[in-house]
């Protein structure tokens, strides 16, 4: 299946709500649409890189630079039968793990389009000690959902969007903290709701002198407390894990399968979440999953406000045994009024996200709603 084209759309999709954390608020979300197409057959990624380089290093911009000048040239025209070839096909090119997972995730949406197979049975293929069972066998049909709530204006706010949430059925609440939104908050919260499975999220906002104020939500019986300490660190999160009961979980401090293995050698973490878009797509994240499961860390799948596309692959991801925590994988709605597939992802009434059994992503896309929101679009060939 040689790889004819890449297209690639930057779209700009209004949020159904505003969005806060401790980098700011958003009402929008820009993300870089990848398509690949290898003879009548398309596969479909995503690269979550936002407009401002707050999360990550990497924009949507400097994405699709990376794409078109680095990644697009090794892949285009060449022959692709199997995810066995995949595995170092960007290895010669330092970062952009954003841009490297948007295209992988594509590629390997062909490879299970070709092969008439779900998504996340070639994901399990990938995986130690999963094979094809994701789907045949009894690991999981559905994935349990957790939801994420940003900032809000006040308290009771939060607390009414947390009662929102758990009226529709999502499994654990995440809420993001910062300092002046974090002690004064959780009380509240946990006081409202005693029983909820509830973790809280920094995104590296917190320094190592404000262990103290830390060590106070551990009072709170939460399930983790993500990445409290900057976003680059993994020795400080080393000492704070020491001195705190409630489990540690990094986020944006594993980059790699390098990064999870030094993390876990100096227990900076009990927990960590497996973004495939921030670690460079599938084959890294699953290498992750299989390290932590042989360690016996829980992980589990965040996201990036990503469109229903990424989303898909997320669920794909979800889908291997060792993701034991609820990912924050939501329904389509939660973050989008309309998304660009069809059908959108829905919340069974159980608190439950259904694995796609369609070949592929399990979902068509949608194109006349992607072109509504786009504000460029690039298609590349192979040269000469």
């Amino acid at each position: 299946m040689q790889i004819d084209r890449i297209d690639m759309s930057h779209l700009k999709m209004p949020l159904a709500s505003h969005f806060e954390t401790s980098f700011g608020r958003v009402y929008h979300q820009e993300t870089l649409i990848i398509k690949v197409t290898g003879g009548d057959l398309v596969g479909w990624g995503e690269c979550p890189a936002s407009a401002q380089p707050y999360y990550s290093s990497e924009t949507v911009t400097t994405a699709k630079y990376i794409i078109k000048d680095f990644l697009a040239p090794i892949i285009l025209g060449k022959v692709y039968s199997d995810i066995g070839n995949l595995t170092s096909v960007f290895s010669y090119i330092r970062g952009h793990n954003m841009a490297k997972a948007g295209v992988i995730m594509a590629l390997y949406d062909l490879i299970a389009r070709k092969r008439k197979m779900p998504l996340a049975k070639l994901y399990g293929e990938s995986a130690i000690g999963s094979s094809n069972r994701t789907l045949e066998g009894g690991i999981r049909k559905y994935i349990p959902s957790g939801i994420s709530l940003g900032i809000q204006d006040s308290a009771n706010e939060l607390i009414k969007r947390v009662e929102n949430a758990l009226t529709q059925g999502y499994k654990r609440i995440k809420v993001k903290i910062k300092p002046g939104w974090d002690v004064n908050i959780i009380p509240a919260i946990r006081k409202r709701f005693p029983k909820i499975l509830l973790a809280v999220d920094a995104n590296g906002a917190y320094k190592l002198s404000d262990r103290k104020l830390l060590k106070k939500l551990d009072k709170y019986n939460l399930l983790m407390i993500e990445q409290p300490l900057f976003y680059n660190d993994i020795v400080d999160h080393a000492e704070l894990q020491r001195e705190l009961q409630t489990p540690i979980c990094l986020d944006e401090s594993i980059k790699s399968y390098h990064d999870a293995e030094q993390a876990i050698k100096l227990k900076s973490c009990r927990i960590i979440n497996i973004k495939q878009a921030r670690v460079g797509g599938p084959i890294e994240a699953i290498k992750i999953h299989d390290f932590c499961r042989k360690n016996k860390i829980p992980v589990w799948c965040g996201g990036l406000l990503e469109s229903g596309i990424g989303r898909l692959h997320n669920i794909a991801l979800a889908s291997l045994p060792g993701f034991t925590l609820p990912p924050d994988i939501s329904a389509s709605a939660r973050f989008y009024e309309k998304d660009i597939i069809s059908p959108p992802i829905a919340l069974q009434s159980d608190g439950t996200i259904k694995i796609p059994t369609n070949a592929g992503l399990g979902a068509e896309v949608n194109i006349k709603q992607l072109r509504q929101y786009i504000v460029h679009h690039e298609t590349i060939k192979p040269r000469g």
